[in-house]
């Protein structure tokens, strides 16, 4: 007897987004235009307006790009499964890189895809008000080991933000301690030294400021228990339980996303094959890199 081949729905970040991302799943399926067009409702505006046509500038705001990248990663996964008329392989786990987790929860059917429209724009519009109050940014590097670059973020005071890969990280900080860790990175050999389209020191404790509103806020929502483990971001751990999936969700603004290792969480329990719902590849190839027999299909 063949064993079944074990699935994951991964979802990206808000780092993957760009100006046109879902028009042509909005033009060409009715599952992934309903998306857009439940959200647009829910906001009550037209974000997919502002998905397919921009400006890039206002997109690449943070109440706005959040949102935007859940509505494009639904309509992705609606719109795979209709073509495939429900045939695709079931998963065994969901994950999202940071923001991309609440794709994962509507995924799970942990949460209806308004209430999670409405949760990710509040939770962008408070992490842009605290990032705008600390007045930082971050930072995407790799080509060093790990321990190297936790060297460089407490020689210079910044904090890694991301764990994406053997020797990839991004790092948050003030604009003065960010450039003090590039300089150093550089002298130490670090390769693709990439400030990101973000407006905040991410997923460091400059977001503190939002902890608590940011809980309120999620405490006016009903979860539902998960239809398949949603792996955290903090942990890289499979969730099942609602308060500890709430909890992942106000703590990873303030710690890191520890991306490489949910992705070998994943394997180590017999995930052979990610299937990447969403704008870009960027987890397609993070996930090829830390494990190349793995199979990643993105579906955008």
């Amino acid at each position: 007897m063949v064993e079944a081949i074990k699935v994951a729905y991964v979802f990206p970040g808000q780092e993957s987004h760009s100006v046109g991302m879902g028009l042509d799943l909005y033009v060409h399926y009715t599952s992934a235009r309903e998306v857009f067009d439940e959200v647009d409702k829910t906001l009550g505006f037209s974000l997919s307006r502002l998905c397919f046509e921009g400006p890039q500038e206002d997109l690449r705001q943070t109440a706005n790009v959040q949102p935007a990248v859940l509505a494009t990663s639904v309509a992705c996964l609606r719109a795979a499964l209709e073509v495939s008329n429900n045939g695709l392989p079931a998963p065994v786990f969901v994950a999202g890189h940071d923001v991309g987790i609440y794709a994962a929860l509507v995924a799970a059917s942990v949460i209806k895809l308004s209430d999670a429209a409405l949760l990710i724009r509040e939770r962008g519009r408070l992490m842009n008000e605290a990032g705008q109050r600390a007045g930082g940014s971050m930072v995407s590097m790799s080509g060093l080991d790990i321990e190297v670059f936790k060297n460089i973020c407490f020689s210079t005071g910044v904090e890694i933000a991301y764990i994406d890969a053997p020797d990839q990280v991004t790092i948050s900080g003030t604009q003065e301690s960010l450039t003090k860790a590039r300089r150093l990175a550089q002298i130490k050999g670090a390769r693709r030294i990439i400030p990101l389209r973000v407006n905040g020191p991410f997923n460091s404790i400059l977001m503190e400021p939002a902890i608590q509103r940011l809980r309120n806020t999620i405490s006016e929502f009903t979860f539902n228990k998960p239809s398949v483990p949603v792996v955290a971001n903090v942990t890289a751990q499979p969730l099942t339980d609602l308060e500890a999936i709430k909890e992942e969700l106000v703590s990873q603004i303030v710690r890191p996303v520890q991306w490489q290792q949910s992705i070998e969480s994943m394997i180590a329990r017999g995930v052979t094959t990610f299937f990447e719902m969403g704008p870009g590849e960027t987890l397609s190839k993070l996930i090829k890199r830390i494990s190349p027999g793995a199979q990643a299909f993105n579906i955008s």
